[in-house]
């Protein structure tokens, strides 16, 4: 793992104030050449939606990938699929673009949708299809983007990397496997910008993370007439009963959840962790001897995980008479957690948008985010995330994402992007 060093001073070298009317003739050109291409990109999000490409089809997650490939050669960058069978997924497509000046920026996409079937159609403003909104339309804003700064020339010696994995929503495991060619894509860039979902006002410095824990308690089992009694104890449901009781109570911080999700408990019990199901069996007559709870912890900072797993290991411990607890925990997604070099690109995105004329960005609530590709390179680089399509019903039937939104950010994209590239190249990071 590497510190991680702020990047207060790019924030400031990128955050110079300008008016709508004051943008630098480059940046006009940028815009100019976006409204010129509304409808191409319209066209080439209906190709990418009118693709299935759920996780699991492993071929259509492909042609996504060459669809993308084949716009991202033609402005210059060198791509490749990442074959991701030894994990069971299909692959990741990476696109680099070469450049030796300016900061080095990681662009962070996915091809896979949870759901597939529903064509591309328009109605309006909305752009339905199954992906519109998760994540296709922020594929589309990246390549748009990219695409009017190599227009205006502005992708001249600039080291651009895009990542677009194929099973974000679904990640392939282990994590070091499925994740390896983002976080290298990573240790060769200073700033990663990832195009998830776009909520108004707002970008994100942070999301949480996951981690998954069994509890495991053991009773002693016997008649229930001597339940509570010296030789009987509490038994193992009064025993788990306490410590969940415990962990309601006692473990309330902001942005820290902790649910347990399956309980299963009896005199005999058997668990299937892989299908998160189980059987108990027991009578109204014997005190039970045995109780299996799974759950999941999310949190915004490994202290704050490892502060939570402290206090229930604690809690575990103190066992009611004749009973005994054991509580493990398996890393899940890492978190993405907010930093100064996160909010110093917040603040340069918020200039961005004001010399726009579309308002101010602020913080998203970190509580409201779950765990995505970004938050494996959080401790690599300073990030962004939520800069993608605005839409809704993802992961849902009836998937649309705002067409005319979708320029609109499309040029923020492109003008954050250009005063990211253009600025000094912070310094190195220290082990």
């Amino acid at each position: 793992m590497t510190i991680r060093r702020s990047l207060v001073m790019v924030g400031l070298l990128m955050s110079v104030p300008l008016s709508a009317s004051e943008l630098t003739p480059a940046e006009q050109q940028v815009l100019k050449f976006i409204d010129q291409r509304r409808e191409a990109a319209v066209d080439l999000l209906a190709r990418s939606v009118n693709i299935p490409s759920a996780t699991e089809n492993h071929e259509g997650v492909k042609r996504v990938a060459d669809v993308y490939a084949a716009e991202l050669a033609s402005l210059g960058f060198e791509t490749k699929w990442i074959d991701q069978a030894q994990v069971g997924r299909a692959g990741h497509l990476v696109a680099e673009h070469p450049g030796t000046k300016g900061t080095r920026v990681l662009l962070i996409g996915h091809l896979d949708t949870v759901l597939q079937g529903e064509a591309f159609r328009r109605d309006g403003r909305r752009g339905y299809g199954t992906g519109s909104a998760d994540m296709k339309s922020g594929n589309a804003i990246v390549i748009e983007a990219l695409r009017a700064l190599h227009a205006a020339g502005r992708l001249t010696d600039r080291q651009v990397i895009v990542v677009l994995t194929g099973d974000e929503e679904d990640t392939g495991k282990p994590y070091e496997t499925s994740r390896a060619a983002l976080v290298d894509a990573a240790k060769q860039s200073d700033v990663a910008l990832a195009f998830e979902g776009y909520e108004p006002g707002t970008a994100v410095v942070g999301r949480r993370g996951f981690s998954s824990w069994r509890l495991e308690v053991a009773g002693s089992q016997g008649h229930s007439s001597t339940i509570f009694g010296e030789d009987r104890g509490s038994g193992a449901i009064f025993e788990a009963a306490r410590i969940l009781l415990a962990f309601h109570a006692e473990l309330r911080e902001p942005y820290l959840t902790y649910n347990p999700s399956v309980v299963v408990g009896g005199t005999e019990v058997k668990y299937d962790a892989a299908t998160f199901t189980g059987t108990a069996t027991g009578k109204t007559n014997v005190v039970p001897r045995s109780v299996v709870v799974e759950g999941d912890l999310r949190f915004l900072s490994r202290g704050q995980l490892e502060r939570a797993r402290g206090k229930m290991r604690t809690i575990v411990a103190a066992n009611l008479p004749k009973t005994s607890a054991t509580i493990t925990f398996v890393d899940g997604m890492p978190s993405m957690e907010p930093t100064d070099g996160n909010r110093a690109l917040l603040a340069t995105l918020d200039q961005v948008s004001r010399d726009l004329g579309t308002g101010p960005i602020v913080a998203h609530d970190p509580s409201k985010r779950g765990a995505g590709d970004i938050s494996f390179v959080a401790t690599l680089v300073s990030g962004l995330d939520g800069l993608g399509g605005m839409g809704a019903q993802e992961h849902a039937p009836g998937e649309y994402t705002d067409l005319e939104e979708m320029a609109a950010l499309t040029k923020r994209a492109a003008l954050l992007l250009n005063r990211v590239l253009w600025a000094a190249r912070p310094e190195p990071r220290q082990p």
